[in-house]
């Protein structure tokens, strides 16, 4: 158990790093503790993985006062659990539900349980993401997502894949543009 929150913390603290987050920014996690055991996508919600995956996420978060998102499963359309805070901050849209084990998926529970004021969105836009188990983020994610190596390539059995988003490049070939955003 401790092995996943080290994993976890190290992977989100690097991919902080890299996609240069800042305090407000927003980091969703899709997560699938089934991928983690070594199971199915969907198959074997495991509440007690979550809770490690979560935190460690969660501590490396809080650390550079990035708010964390955490996308619920298919069953609740893929909808978000976040705090109150970061909704209303980007105006967005408060729907009623509390995420289970299987209807929301165990990372989402534990987001619920853990949130100073968790609320549920169904969409928002990202700045970075953390695809744990192939639970396919990217609908969360601004234009332009870029994809972010890390040195944690999985969280327990679940392959992780991460990204960033940049600004659009725009104006063709004459265009000038500014490094810092890209």
């Amino acid at each position: 158990m401790q092995t996943l929150y080290e994993q976890a913390n190290r992977a989100a603290l690097e991919l902080i790093r890299l996609a240069k987050l800042e305090a407000g920014d927003i980091l969703v996690v899709g997560c699938s503790t089934s991928e983690i055991a070594g199971e199915k996508i969907g198959s074997a919600s495991r509440p007690e993985l979550a809770e490690q995956v979560f935190r460690g996420i969660f501590d490396a978060a809080n650390v550079h006062g990035v708010f964390l998102a955490a996308q619920c499963c298919e069953h609740l359309n893929r909808a978000l659990i976040l705090e109150k805070e970061a909704a209303r901050a980007r105006s967005l849209p408060i729907v009623n539900v509390v995420p289970q084990p299987k209807a929301g998926g165990s990372f989402a529970t534990a987001a619920y349980a853990n949130f100073n004021a968790p609320v549920a969105v169904e969409h928002l836009l990202a700045e970075a993401g953390m695809d744990i188990g192939d639970t396919l983020i990217g609908m969360h994610l601004k234009d332009v997502a870029v994809p972010v190596r890390l040195e944690v390539k999985s969280i327990g059995e679940a392959h992780l894949v991460c990204a960033r988003t940049r600004p659009k490049f725009i104006g063709g070939e004459r265009a000038v543009y500014d490094k810092t955003l890209g």
